[in-house]
């Protein structure tokens, strides 16, 4: 019997040593099994929801964002998953490293596109750019960011597969969404503005005195701006989290507390993309025809 007791207080003691030392366990902690398979559910849920939004309002631009961020969300909680049942093992840790940050981006994309439809339906005139160049313009900066964060995780991964110290690639991960949250910021402030001088009916002097009446809003487009608005906020709380956890490296207190990142970045992504599905583009600001016409309303025939 004391025998038995002491091999099962070694196997404890070994599986606590191999959960906090840095070679045997690049987490800090063990993924808690539980939470990765809810988060890899979640995900899935919302990225099938999103898939047969985007067919059922043949908006095939969510199938590279919304849809896009889920998939990239399912496979850094599969790695994650992967690692509770062999948290040594590098491989699934280098996935959800570039999985889990860039997931994101293609999410935060889909806001710069609907803002510019919404800004097409109110009234160009009260935004200080178009909204064609809104969306070029904020959708580059996230392609920006995304390819930074991607050449940054890449260099961290590599680093932790060879046993290097990973924290230049850390620092071009921070570069690039730290990029990524300037550029959100600028969106809020840009997006603000423009509710703002519409609520006003103060348009920019470069459009003169308009003798057409501001168009009034529906309950429709008032619903898709209080869901960009908390989609924003989400998302700018998990870049607030990534920038923060970044910044006190890779051996900080913060990448290795698993709550954090469970509440910061993954309960937050979930949050925007389960918001999105609720508050979807498709059914508020109306299907493909809606998105082509220059007012965005729907193409009549005769």
């Amino acid at each position: 019997m004391s025998t038995r007791t002491s091999s099962v207080t070694a196997a404890s003691a070994a599986t606590t040593v191999d959960s906090i030392h840095p070679i045997n366990n690049p987490y800090g902690y063990v993924p808690t099994e539980w939470i990765c398979i809810l988060f890899i559910v979640l995900f899935g849920v919302s990225t099938i929801i999103h898939l047969v939004q985007a067919i059922r309002s043949r908006l095939w631009w969510l199938l590279i964002t919304a849809c896009l961020a889920g998939i990239g969300e399912i496979l850094g909680w599969s790695a994650r998953l992967w690692s509770n049942q062999n948290v040594s093992n590098i491989e699934p840790y280098i996935m959800q490293i570039t999985t889990t940050i860039i997931a994101p981006t293609p999410l935060i994309a889909a806001n710069f596109v609907i803002l510019g439809q919404i800004i097409r339906r109110m009234g160009q005139r009260y935004s200080r750019i178009t909204a064609k160049w809104y969306t070029i313009i904020f959708c580059t900066f996230d392609l920006v960011a995304l390819i930074v964060q991607a050449v940054g995780g890449a260099g961290a991964a590599g680093a932790v597969q060879k046993g290097n110290d990973p924290t230049p690639g850390g620092h071009i991960m921070l570069a690039g969404v730290s990029f990524q949250m300037v550029s959100l910021v600028f969106y809020v402030l840009l997006a603000s503005e423009f509710i703002f001088r519409y609520a006003y009916d103060h348009p920019f002097a470069r459009y003169g005195q308009s003798t057409v009446a501001r168009r009034k809003t529906d309950p429709e487009t008032k619903q898709m701006i209080f869901g960009l608005v908390l989609e924003a906020v989400f998302l700018f709380i998990r870049s607030i989290y990534r920038v923060v956890e970044l910044s006190d490296g890779w051996k900080g207190k913060i990448i290795r507390t698993q709550w954090y990142f469970n509440v910061f970045d993954a309960a937050m992504i979930v949050l925007a993309m389960y918001t999105l599905n609720l508050f979807h583009p498709g059914r508020l600001l109306g299907k493909a025809d809606a998105w082509a016409s220059k007012d965005g309303e729907p193409k009549r025939t005769r």
